[in-house]
């Protein structure tokens, strides 16, 4: 049995922002191990966040981003359970990243089920056409396709797009780590974006 001290629970603190509580027993269910413990607090969150998924989100805020120059600008409405959430310096700055990243990286829908299904067929098709020639069997053709589509919603469904100030996440599974550690459903509602002399 490994004695929790107290230097470990203040660590893991540091690198997790969980409450004390929380750290002692990841402690404990690791052995002391504090990578060990940061990966267990890190599932404990997303489980319970994946609960919390289910609550109504009716506060929140419109976080925005305006490009140097003054040409391109975003939107982006993030919702949450309470106003006191929503207050929060993490919440603000996660409104303001989002509406960044519309800006740079210019989405067109917000998730992947918002594709209108003419969208999907018509890019399957083009992609049919460019492997057409290539005499492979059509079961490839079709994981080549699949494969294609994938690229489609990386590159225009917002929580799909690698994040920008971190690509190692997409923008859902940042949104995801924010309600872990913010302890409330948070919901992307909706976006725009706005360039000068675009359509």
């Amino acid at each position: 049995m490994v004695d929790i001290t107290v230097q470990m629970v203040k660590e893991l603190r540091e690198a997790t922002g969980a409450g004390v509580l929380d750290c002692k027993e990841a402690l404990k269910e690791s052995g002391g191990d504090i990578e060990q413990a940061v990966s267990y607090l890190r599932e404990k969150g997303m489980a319970a966040a994946a609960k919390r998924s289910e609550r109504e989100a009716d506060e929140g805020l419109i976080g925005s981003y305006i490009h140097a120059g003054n040409r391109v600008a975003g939107l982006v409405e993030v919702n949450c359970e309470t106003d006191f959430v929503a207050r929060t310096e993490e919440f603000q700055q996660l409104a303001h990243d989002l509406a960044m990243q519309v800006v740079a990286a210019k989405p067109t829908y917000l998730k992947r089920e918002d594709v209108p299904s003419q969208v999907l067929e018509e890019e399957k098709a083009i992609y049919r056409a460019q492997m057409a020639d290539s005499g492979k069997p059509e079961n490839i053709v079709e994981r080549i396709v699949e494969g294609k589509l994938q690229k489609f919603y990386e590159e225009n469904c917002l929580m799909e797009q690698p994040f920008i100030k971190d690509p190692s996440v997409t923008v859902g599974e940042l949104v995801k780590q924010k309600n872990a550690l913010l302890g409330e459903n948070i919901v992307v509602r909706r976006f725009a974006r706005l360039e000068v002399g675009g359509s």
